[in-house]
């Protein structure tokens, strides 16, 4: 029998560093019994959880995804499911009916919002005349007709990080990729570029807005970094949340333009890696939204400090038959930024 006074929240993604930096957010409540689960049984953060609180699941891009999930959370009995993980958000959000029948809330922007944010040319039209965004057109005759100032960007619609991402010096190069509506051009941004966690309520209002730099990057993750404040950093990040109907947690990647006025790159819709960060600085994203899926107050706005972090390795020690065997081993899933 389950204690009715507790939360049971699962995290799925424990091996990448937002996976973890939600579970030890949560792992500081004394209300919340912590399940953690991953589709490798390497998966560091499985073993921050005690051992009847670990699970293995299949890869997110799997038919049986959703299915293993929903079936996990009614036999688990979980109250509030977060997931960590790109490529298992619109799945999850599409079946967010089925979910909350289990019982289980999920802790995700609307399936609306997920869509749009993982298609970066979506992303812009939706934002476009709310917050500055970078002049962006599809690889197409007419996008590389279009009166350019070299160099420029070509990127993926899709997919997350710098995968994909080439700086194209002139018209003749551009010219020379053909077309391919599945990629973009967009004017290169050549200032200092922040990532911001924002977290809105469930009715879309923006609680905090936390800029933050990348001092030091270690294969596309953050190793080292600082909250700024920066009030037009805030501000846009905030108006990009509300232009696409955030409710939850998303990161949003700025970089200043040639005018000195930052611009959106990409919306990250989950908690990015270097969350610590920002928990750390004052604004416990995990926490808060928890809080707001469980239809509990929180503060309409949440402020934060000036702080710099630098991260290092830590190890967890077990025996080897500790280690829970799956199919997955030797793959991951997901970036984390």
């Amino acid at each position: 029998m389950t204690d009715s006074t507790r939360t049971r929240v699962l995290v799925t993604g424990a091996g990448g560093p937002a996976g973890v930096a939600v579970i030890r957010s949560l792992l500081a409540r004394e209300d919340v019994d912590v399940f953690a689960a991953d589709m490798d049984g390497w998966a560091s953060g499985l073993y921050l959880v005690p051992e009847d609180r670990r699970r293995i699941v299949p890869p997110g891009t799997s038919d049986g995804f959703v299915d293993a999930l929903i079936d996990m959370s009614r036999g688990d009995g979980i109250d509030v499911l977060f997931s960590t993980v790109d490529v298992e958000l619109p799945g999850l959000a599409a079946r967010r009916d089925e979910l909350e029948a289990a019982g289980t809330k999920l802790a995700a922007p609307s399936h609306e919002t997920l869509v749009t944010c993982l298609d970066k040319f979506a992303l812009v039209q939706r934002v476009t005349g709310q917050a500055r965004v970078p002049v962006t057109r599809l690889l197409n005759r007419e996008g590389v007709g279009a009166d350019w100032t070299f160099p420029v960007i070509v990127k993926p619609r899709s997919g997350a990080g710098s995968r994909g991402v080439r700086l194209i010096p002139d018209r003749g190069t551009l010219e020379a990729l053909g077309t391919d509506e599945s990629i973009i051009i967009q004017e290169n941004l050549p200032g200092e570029e922040f990532s911001v966690d924002v977290i809105a309520s469930l009715e879309g209002d923006v609680i905090a807005a936390v800029p933050r730099s990348r001092e030091r990057v270690d294969s596309g993750v953050s190793i080292a970094g600082r909250t700024v404040r920066r009030p037009e950093l805030s501000d846009t990040a905030a108006d990009v949340a509300r232009a696409i109907g955030l409710t939850g947690v998303a990161n949003v990647q700025l970089r200043y333009s040639t005018d000195g006025v930052p611009a959106l790159l990409e919306v990250n819709p989950r908690f990015p890696g270097a969350m610590p960060l920002t928990i750390a600085s004052g604004v416990d994203m995990p926490s808060l939204l928890l809080d707001l899926v469980l239809g509990r107050p929180v503060p309409s706005a949440v402020d934060f400090e000036e702080l710099a972090n630098v991260r290092f390795l830590e190890d967890v020690f077990l025996r080897p038959s500790d280690v829970l065997l799956s199919e997955n081993a030797a793959h991951t899933e997901g970036p984390e930024e």
